[in-house]
């Protein structure tokens, strides 16, 4: 019997990145292929020696696999990917499909998304980086005005893709874009996505109510 995949993600976290923290993609993607997994934590507080040891910047997710380890939420998909067609095409034009569209998410959107998120977030009058990513959000809303997903069917590259793009829809900067808002719609109401998203919130209220606990 193959050994459980095993997903690493911080113990606790405050309120605000609840529902973000990237181990959701991979629970996600787990849910999707029907792969059992198990989840374990790091401090959040005290990130030390062993977790520099397996994520360098001290971040998460990163997972086990057996004998393999692997960090990076991308890459950590690239992987489960190939251990189940359900998140990437074995044909080759649609496994280069599927590749291209996740380094886009990763490179070409969030690399957009993630920064304008934290300067926004001290309320600046104008975002510095409000265009660049309006010149992002024109072009993928022409592509997806075209397709339901950015391969020929859902893929790794929609768990990134519309990951990256639910804070920026949340905040309302996708109200001109309706092709981007059906399509983060359409991917966050998969039962996988649903899952992962209830099981993330669920880990870190039990945090709270050990670290609540432990004080009484």
């Amino acid at each position: 019997m193959p050994e459980r995949v095993t997903i690493w993600t911080y113990d606790w976290v405050p309120n605000g990145p609840r529902g973000y923290v990237r181990d959701l993609r991979l629970r996600w993607a787990l849910e999707e292929a029907g792969i059992d997994y198990a989840v374990a934590s790091v401090p959040f507080d005290d990130r030390g020696s062993d977790h520099l040891a397996r994520q360098p910047f001290a971040q998460v997710p990163f997972l086990d696999d057996g004998d393999i380890h692997v960090f990076e939420s991308g890459a950590c998909l690239l992987h489960l990917a190939e251990k189940s067609e359900a998140l990437m095409p074995r044909e080759p034009q649609g496994k280069a499909d599927t590749l291209q569209w996740l380094v886009a998410a990763l490179n070409s959107v969030e690399m957009v998304t993630v920064p304008w998120w934290f300067i926004n977030m001290s309320g600046p009058t104008e975002n510095p980086l409000a265009g660049w990513m309006k010149q992002r959000f024109d072009r993928l809303e022409a592509v997806l005005k075209e397709r339901e997903w950015l391969a020929s069917r859902f893929t790794i590259a929609d768990i990134v893709m519309s990951d990256a793009l639910r804070i920026p829809n949340e905040l309302g900067e996708l109200e001109n874009y309706g092709a981007l808002k059906a399509y983060v719609a359409r991917a966050c109401s998969r039962p996988a996505f649903q899952k992962a998203h209830r099981d993330q919130l669920a880990h870190f209220e039990a945090a709270d109510a050990a670290k609540s606990q432990a004080r009484n």
